[in-house]
């Protein structure tokens, strides 16, 4: 299936690795001219190496910085603008889940975790609505949520409480947009297994359980691939989806028993 989105400018936030790693590989794959970014200079300059061909080197920009940041956010995106005259769709995959469990959670871990998985997208979408707004073929905002933003898990609660407000953000944002040619979704991943990731680290130090997790909590008993997350993700931004807005997508292996 063509997507039709050739030169289209796509600004994927956190794509260093993992999904964000899989879903600018897949728009490049699409003939989309992609904004790589993350926090490790690294890993940033390491995916640019690997993602590059001599076919695709003109349509990759990277920019490290932390995106939580207000001035890092306004720099990379007129950067964006100089170096590929326009921003047509926001891809905001921020975010941790790292926390601690329980009921009892200081204040300040309330704050963290609401800062990079709530306000870090919120405050991005803010800073590049006035150029997708410009777009007179108008564009798309996607999120990276979690299940944890629909159903009850182990997760530490200010994660899930702040994925599930990024979800209803999402939603309401999609009505306000809607006359204006923008599209705003969500895609909410399930268990997703990548080198150097927080699954990776949980098969290390307790195998069994996440075994027994899997086998018993996931119908397909397996982890998902960033590829899989990636393939629904591109489709969302393309003109394929274009009756596609204000919407969560669930893509979990059927671990998820809420409608």
């Amino acid at each position: 299936m063509d997507l039709r989105l050739d030169n289209q400018v796509v600004f994927v936030a956190g794509s260093s690795r993992g999904i964000g790693r899989a879903i600018a590989a897949a728009l490049l794959e699409e003939g989309a001219r992609v904004v790589l970014t993350g926090r490790d200079e690294t890993s940033l300059r390491s995916t640019q190496i690997e993602l590059t061909t001599p076919i695709n080197q003109d349509r990759i920009l990277a920019i490290r910085g932390d995106f939580a940041d207000a001035a890092t956010i306004s720099r990379a995106l007129e950067r964006t603008v100089h170096h590929f005259g326009r921003i047509d769709h926001l891809i905001a995959n921020l975010g941790t889940g790292s926390g601690k469990p329980g009921w009892d959670q200081p204040e300040e871990e309330w704050e963290r975790l609401f800062e990079l998985n709530f306000f870090a997208s919120t405050r991005l979408t803010q800073a590049v609505l006035p150029d997708l707004l410009s777009n007179s073929n108008g564009g798309s905002i996607l999120y990276i949520s979690s299940i944890v933003a629909i159903e009850a898990t182990p997760a530490p609660l200010p994660y899930s409480a702040a994925k599930a407000a990024l979800v209803n953000y999402s939603k309401n944002l999609a009505r306000q947009l809607g006359s204006k040619k923008i599209r705003v979704n969500t895609i909410a991943p399930g268990n997703i297994y990548f080198p150097g990731g927080s699954w990776e680290r949980h098969l290390n130090n307790r195998r069994e359980s996440v075994e027994a997790m899997l086998h018993n909590e996931v119908p397909q008993q397996r982890f998902g691939t960033p590829e899989e997350i990636a393939s629904l993700a591109v489709y969302l931004c393309s003109p394929q989806a274009a009756f596609a807005t204000g919407s969560c997508y669930v893509m979990d292996g059927g671990q998820t028993r809420s409608l």
